[in-house]
């Protein structure tokens, strides 16, 4: 069996990124949340776009109030109201002041703000009660925040909300995102029935295929469900041919153990595929078969993960989530990212495999804690999965963890509750 870490170093070397070339798309920046850049970008204005006030206040020259004070105040007159999105008409001279919303563009000849708490306003006159700090204070400088034709983003960014909002300010409209990995799908066994058939004596829903279509949604894949195969070698054999001609990764469920009805590795090798995995010293997930497709013009990753519910999505989160993060173009941080947290209760394992128990990742007062989910650990159990938002690590060697001790969890799907 191999080490866990020593198979996600494999598994991210089989995978390799969607071409930036022929594996892009145009998209509108209103489709563009959670897709990643497969192009560098950059705007055609300077931001801010001109000087404009950071303060309601006034635009004055620091010149005619630098030695101001409280008793005697300086007063000038004010000849504009600037708000924002009104272009100034007047050239501020020696005396003078404008009146300035946050945003509005500075006039010329004006070089400061004051702020309105720092003024008094008598009519057309405003007395400055207290002077500035320095020439150009509150002033937001053209182009100090960015400069035209300068990169932007760099490829491979994943656009999330303030990305989006930072191309819409740069008129950015249309970006060129890596298109979506394709991932398909297919559960074996001869007693698997969909969910809403009636369930006959020996017979299991497929949970499988809904749970990992899920899960390579939430990670911006397309999931493409190939639905249930039989136990037989011509039906697995034509099932997998078929799905290497339509996705990017090949995700089944079953049929990698040892069992009188697994077949998938002798037809994988049928197919020209060559296995760099077997097994892995995990639990729950042992029998976890990986192996690569030469396809023209991208070579094919497929996934064999175990048939139990737990089992195929503790090692769909340990080994396919990262090859999908890699595969779709992201620049980097593509490795599972583990936190520190408080175990709140004992956790026990057999010390032989790296084992991952499921339950619910908290934020406490004095940092992560980990609440273990209640009932049996088993990996056909998959009731107690549910809203599971991370997996504790008890290491190779390590049977017991006592309640209080800190250990290393995986976050999972939603965000970490309060």
């Amino acid at each position: 069996m191999l080490p866990v870490k020593q198979a996600e170093a494999i598994v991210l070397d089989l995978v390799q990124p969607l071409d930036a070339q022929r594996d892009r798309e145009s998209l509108d920046l209103f489709s563009a949340s959670g897709r990643i850049l497969a192009a560098p970008m950059a705007g055609d204005l300077d931001f801010p776009h001109w000087d404009n006030s950071a303060m309601d206040g006034y635009a004055l020259r620091y010149e005619d109030v630098a030695h101001s004070s409280a008793s005697p105040t300086v007063e000038l007159k004010v000849v504009e109201e600037i708000p924002a999105g009104k272009p100034p008409q007047v050239e501020i001279q020696g005396g003078q002041a404008a009146r300035i919303f946050t945003g509005g563009m500075m006039p010329r000849g004006a070089d400061t703000v004051i702020m309105q708490e720092n003024t008094r306003r008598r009519g057309d006159r405003v007395e400055i009660l207290a002077p500035p700090s320095e020439p150009g204070e509150f002033v937001r400088r053209k182009g100090a925040f960015y400069q035209a034709q300068t990169e932007l983003l760099p490829a491979g960014s994943l656009l999330g909300p303030p990305d989006i909002a930072v191309l819409a300010t740069a008129q950015c409209t249309q970006i060129s995102a890596y298109r979506r990995p394709r991932v398909a799908i297919l559960s074996t066994g001869n007693e698997l029935v969909p969910p809403g058939q009636p369930l006959q004596p020996g017979q299991l829903v497929d949970s499988n295929q809904y749970a990992l279509a899920a899960a390579v949604e939430a990670l911006g894949g397309v999931p493409i469900a190939m639905g249930i195969i039989p136990d037989r070698p011509d039906a697995l054999e034509n099932a997998i041919a078929s799905a290497m001609t339509k996705a990017d990764l090949v995700l089944s469920t079953g049929g990698v153990s040892v069992g009188d009805y697994d077949y998938v590795e002798e037809i994988l090798e049928k197919l020209g595929g060559k296995i760099h995995i077997k097994q892995v010293a995990i639990k729950p997930g042992k029998p976890l078969t990986v192996a690569r497709f030469h396809r023209d013009p991208l070579s094919v990753v497929y996934f064999g993960l175990p048939g139990n519910p737990v089992s195929a999505l503790v090692t769909f989160w340990r080994f396919v989530q990262p090859a999908m993060k890699k595969l779709a173009g992201k620049a980097s941080g593509w490795e599972p990212i583990f936190l520190e947290a408080r175990s709140r209760q004992d956790l026990r394992a057999g010390g032989q495999r790296e084992t991952y128990l499921w339950g619910q990742l908290q934020q406490g007062s004095s940092g992560y804690e980990f609440t273990l989910a209640g009932g049996s650990h088993s990996s056909g159990n998959l009731i107690n999965l549910s809203q599971t938002t991370g997996l504790a690590v008890v290491p190779v060697g390590q049977q017991f963890i006592a309640t209080g001790e800190t250990l290393q969890v995986l976050p999972i799907g939603s965000p970490i509750v309060a």
